[in-house]
């Protein structure tokens, strides 16, 4: 998802690598759940959200789809997002508690906050946003730890890969035939979000596959 916006304005005004001590510490958030909040369809899952999902709920995509889940346009790709709760717009996942009923699976997006990434040269770095998050006085915590994922460095691989992939598509999706956009935005649904994950393999290797057909297949399309 694009956002254009002044680094200086929304963070500390530094880049980080995953490797770098940013303050993010919120001690577990102490009973706050203010992000989960007001979210409206901001929370856009990736793949590997999906299968996060997937095998935490030990339920298929589709299941989820327009109950937990529901499709949004994000610049030309129609793409699956944590849907808000009726008018509260809370995430459907906080329990009476506020508490976060998938935390251990939780989407990236939720793991990333209050981080950000900016893209650039087909690569990322990250920003931490000042203005986001109401704890006071976080303390330092290394980036990949704050995100908390084994195999981080085939993660970041994946969402390098997963964005420009998605990036390339934005022109041709947003400005090129409306026909030939739709059949390829119902290839991405159906092969990267609702056919199910075997949860008990690798996600990167079927995620690599299922890319590797599915640029195929828009050849023939």
């Amino acid at each position: 998802m694009d956002r254009y916006i002044d680094l200086n304005e929304v963070s500390d005004g530094k880049l980080y690598t995953s490797n770098d001590l940013v303050k993010v510490g919120c001690s577990d958030c102490q009973g706050c759940s203010a992000c989960c909040q007001d979210m409206a369809d901001t929370i856009i899952l990736d793949p590997f959200d999906i299968y996060c999902l997937e095998k935490g709920l030990h339920m298929p995509a589709a299941d989820l789809l327009y109950h937990q889940i529901d499709l949004g346009v994000v610049d030309g790709a129609v793409l699956p997002h944590i849907k808000a709760v009726d008018s509260t717009s809370r995430c459907p996942f906080l329990n009476g508690s506020g508490r976060c009923s998938i935390h251990s699976f939780r989407p990236g997006f939720c793991r990333l906050f209050p981080l950000g990434r900016f893209y650039e040269n087909r690569s990322f770095s990250y920003f931490l946003q000042t203005k986001e998050c109401r704890k006071q006085n976080r303390t330092k915590i290394k980036v990949r730890k704050w995100i908390g994922l084994t195999d981080f460095e085939c993660y970041e691989t994946f969402i390098r890969d997963w964005h420009y992939f998605l990036k390339d598509l934005q022109k041709p999706l947003t400005e090129g035939d409306p026909q030939w956009a739709k059949q390829v935005n119902l290839v991405i649904l159906k092969e990267f979000y609702l056919t199910p994950y075997d949860v008990r393999q690798d996600f990167y290797a079927q995620f690599y596959h299922r890319l590797k057909d599915v640029k195929a297949s828009f050849e023939d399309i």
